[in-house]
C-alpha cells in the first residue's frame, strides 16, 4: 500500500465532514484488515481506476453517527437509517473520494471514478475489487466511530 494513496482520503473525510457537518473526527491506529465485515451499520464504497493502478475507497458509520451527520448536514433528525440517509452516506462517499482524486491527480495520479454503491446492516460486507491488502483506520467523534477502508492494487 502507498502512502501516498492514504491520507488524500482521511484529510478528505476530516475536511467533508467538519466542513459540511460540524462533525470532527479523530483518527485512531490503522492495521490491515484480514476479513469483508464492515466495523459499523452503513457504509460507501467507490472504485478508483487510473493508468498505473486500480483501488476502492470505503467509509463506514455507525448508526448513531451517520444521523448525527445527518441532522447536522441537512438539518433533518432521522431516528434509523433509511433512504435519505443512505442518498447522504452516498454523496459523502462522493465528496471524499472526489477531494483525494484531486489531491491524487496533483501528485499525477489521475483516477477515474465508479459510481458510489451504498451497503447498510449490521455485519454487512465490504468486498474490495483490487488485490493489495485493505487498510483499516478507525476513526471517533462524541456521537460514533466511522471507519476508512482503502485497498489499491500494489
Amino acid at each position: 500500500m502507498r502512502v501516498e494513496f492514504i491520507n488524500p482520503f482521511i484529510a478528505s473525510l476530516l475536511n467533508v465532514l467538519n466542513t459540511m457537518a460540524q462533525i470532527k473526527l479523530s483518527p485512531g491506529k490503522p492495521r490491515i484488515k484480514k476479513d469483508e465485515v464492515a466495523r459499523g451499520d452503513i457504509s460507501g464504497l467507490m472504485g478508483m481506476v487510473s493508468s498505473q493502478t486500480k483501488g476502492s475507497f470505503a467509509v463506514t458509520f455507525d448508526e448513531s453517527l451517520a444521523l448525527a451527520i445527518m441532522e447536522n448536514m441537512l438539518g433533518e433528525k432521522s431516528t434509523s437509517i433509511d433512504h435519505e440517509v443512505i442518498d447522504m452516506v452516498g454523496e459523502i462517499t462522493n465528496m471524499v473520494t472526489g477531494g483525494a482524486k484531486r489531491i491524487l491527480a496533483d501528485k499525477g495520479f489521475d483516477f477515474d471514478m465508479s459510481t458510489p454503491i451504498v451497503v447498510s446492516g449490521k455485519a454487512h460486507t465490504i468486498t474490495h475489487k483490487a488485490e493489495g491488502a485493505k487498510l483499516l483506520l478507525p476513526l471517533e467523534c462524541v456521537h460514533g466511530n466511522a471507519f476508512i477502508e482503502i485497498c489499491f492494487d500494489s
